[in-house]
C-alpha cells in the first residue's frame, strides 16, 4: 500500500493496473466472475486523472483488436492510427465521470451506467465495454430480460460497492457473526448464484440452415462475386438437412441472387444480406421473389457513415488511399424504420450492440431475431468473438431465439436464455443446421425499455450529495 496524490487517500494500486484488470474480465475473456474486484477500487479511488489513466489501460486492452485487425487486413501500419484517438476519447469520458464523482462512489456507479447509455446515442455511437457484458457467460444474464444490459451493469457495480462497504466495516469490527460479515457472505452467495443458477429447457420446433461463406471482405469491395459459393454451400446443406425450412445467409452475402436459387430453395424462405451499393440490406426471398426488405438503420461510424465529411474530407481521402481505396467512399443511406421481415426481426452486424434495435423489432411484431454479420473485418483478432458475445444478450433481453449468420463466423443459434445451442467454427466455409421456435409475448425490457438508466441517473444525482467517509485500503 502507498499514499497517492489524491488528497492523501490511500490507494490499493495504480489506476493502470485496475483498468487492465477490468478489461481482462470483459468478453471474450472467461473471467467475468472477477469483474467486481477491480471495480472496488475504480469506484472509490481518485478523480479525473485516476479515471483517465484507468480508462486508457481499459480501452487499450479491450479494443486492441482494432489495430490487430486493421493492420493485418489492410497491410499497412496506418491501420493502427484510428485506435489511438478512440482510446483517448473513451478514456476522457471515464475521466470526466471520475472527476465529477470524486469520493462519491454511489454517484460514480450511477453515472457509470448513464455514460454507457449515452455512448449508444448519435451518429458516432460506439457502445462497447458495458460492464453488464461481464455476465454474458453467467446464467444470471437472464436479468437482462427485466432491464437490459444496463441492469446487468448496475448489478456488477452494486456488488462491487457492497463488497467495498462490507469489507470496510468488517475491518473495523471483525466479528464472525457481525452484520458486515453476514453482508459479505450474502453478496458472495448472490454473485455465485448468478453463475450457477439453473435455467429451464426450451422447445424448438423449426429447423434452420445457416450458411457461412468465408469470403474476404476486400474481395467483395473489388466486386468479386460470392453467389456461386453461397449457392453451392446451400445445396450441400439442404441435401444433408432437407428438414430446414428457412435458410440464412450473412450480411452483404451477394450482389444478386443466382438464377438456380428458386429451384434450389423450393418453398423454403431465404433471409439474406444483399449488397445494393447505397444501402446495407437484408431481404426475405420466397418462391423467386423478394417479399420484404430491411435497411440497416445504425451505420458504422467512419465505415458506413462518414460524419463531418466536408470538414474532414482531406483526412478521409488520406486514409482511403493508405488503406488501398481509390477516391472517396460515400456514406450509405440508413434505413428509416425497424420493420420485421414478416415474422423475422432482421438486423445487421453493428446493430447487434444496440439493445434498442432488437427491442424495436420485437415491439413491431418480430417472433424470432435474425442477425447477418460480416465479422471478417476483425481479421485474426478476438474482435469477432467480442462482437458475438455482446450480441448474445439481445436474445435474452427480448425473449427471442437468435439466428446469427456470419460471413466468417461466429455463425450460431442462441436460445431466449442466451445459451448457444448450435455453433460452427470460425474462418471456414460451411453450414450450420439447428432448431429454433417462433415466440410471442414481451419481456419487461421490451415493454418498459431503458428504465434502469433513469434509476441510475437518480442514484447518480443522489450520490453526488453523499461524500464517502473512507475508502478501502
Amino acid at each position: 500500500m502507498h499514499r497517492g496524490p489524491y488528497d492523501g487517500e490511500v490507494q490499493a494500486g495504480p489506476p493502470l493496473l485496475w483498468g487492465t484488470f477490468l478489461a481482462l474480465c470483459m468478453p471474450p475473456s472467461p473471467l467475468g466472475f472477477l469483474a467486481p474486484l477491480p471495480l472496488i477500487w475504480l469506484l472509490t479511488q481518485g478523480g479525473f486523472r485516476f479515471g483517465l489513466l484507468a480508462g486508457i489501460s481499459f480501452w487499450a486492452v479491450h479494443l486492441v483488436w482494432l489495430p490487430l485487425s486493421f493492420v493485418v487486413l489492410f497491410e499497412t501500419p496506418w491501420g493502427a492510427v484510428p485506435y489511438l484517438p478512440l482510446v483517448l476519447i473513451k478514456a476522457a469520458i471515464w475521466g470526466g465521470v471520475f472527476g465529477l464523482t470524486r469520493d462519491r462512489p454511489l454517484a460514480r456507479a450511477g453515472l457509470w451506467v448513464v455514460q454507457e447509455y449515452l455512448t449508444s446515442l448519435g451518429e458516432v455511437a460506439f457502445p462497447w465495454g458495458f460492464l453488464g457484458y461481464a455476465l454474458v457467460d453467467a446464467p444470471g444474464r437472464v436479468l437482462s430480460s427485466v432491464g437490459g444490459v444496463y441492469l446487468l451493469s448496475l448489478v456488477v457495480l452494486a456488488v462491487a460497492l457492497g463488497l467495498q462497504y462490507a469489507w470496510q466495516r468488517l475491518r473495523a469490527d471483525p466479528t464472525v457473526f457481525s452484520p458486515q460479515a453476514l453482508g459479505l457472505l450474502t453478496l458472495g452467495v448472490f454473485w455465485t448464484g448468478l453463475w450457477v443458477m439453473p435455467l429451464p429447457p426450451v422447445q424448438a420446433d423449426r429447423a434452420a440452415l445457416l450458411v457461412q461463406g468465408n469470403i474476404n471482405p476486400l474481395q467483395k469491395l473489388e466486386g468479386v462475386s460470392a453467389e456461386e459459393t453461397y449457392a453451392n454451400l446451400t445445396r450441400l446443406g439442404l441435401q444433408a438437412h432437407p428438414e430446414a425450412r428457412v435458410v440464412v445467409w450473412p450480411e452483404t452475402a451477394v450482389m444478386r441472387f443466382p438464377p438456380e436459387l428458386p429451384a434450389l430453395l423450393g418453398s423454403r424462405e431465404l433471409l439474406s444480406g444483399l449488397e445494393t451499393g447505397l444501402t446495407n440490406r437484408v431481404v426475405r426471398y420466397v418462391g423467386g421473389q423478394i417479399t420484404h426488405h430491411y435497411d440497416k438503420n445504425r451505420l458504422v461510424p467512419f465505415g458506413e457513415n462518414f460524419p463531418w465529411s466536408e470538414t474532414l474530407r482531406p483526412v478521409y481521402r488520406f486514409f482511403f488511399r493508405a488503406f488501398g481505396f481509390d477516391g472517396d467512399l460515400g456514406s450509405r443511406t440508413p434505413g428509416v424504420a425497424y420493420t420485421p421481415l414478416d415474422k423475422y426481426g432482421a438486423f445487421i452486424c453493428y446493430e447487434s450492440v444496440f439493445p434498442s434495435v432488437a427491442r424495436r423489432l420485437v415491439l413491431n411484431g418480430a417472433e424470432v431475431l435474425e442477425l447477418g454479420s460480416n465479422d471478417a473485418w476483425y481479421g485474426p483478432s478476438f474482435g469477432g468473438l467480442q462482437h458475438f458475445q455482446m450480441g448474445r444478450l439481445r436474445a435474452v433481453e427480448t425473449g427471442r431465439w437468435l439466428l446469427r449468420a456470419g460471413n466468417d463466423g461466429v455463425t450460431a443459434i442462441i436460445d431466449p436464455y442466451g445459451r448457444v445451442t448450435a455453433r460452427m467454427p470460425q474462418r471456414q466455409a460451411g453450414f450450420l443446421a439447428g432448431r429454433f421456435a417462433l415466440l410471442q409475448g414481451q419481456t419487461p425490457y421490451v415493454r418498459f425499455g431503458d428504465w434502469v438508466v433513469v434509476l441510475a441517473a437518480a442514484l447518480g444525482l443522489l450520490g453526488l450529495r453523499i461524500r464517502a467517509k473512507g475508502t478501502i485500503v
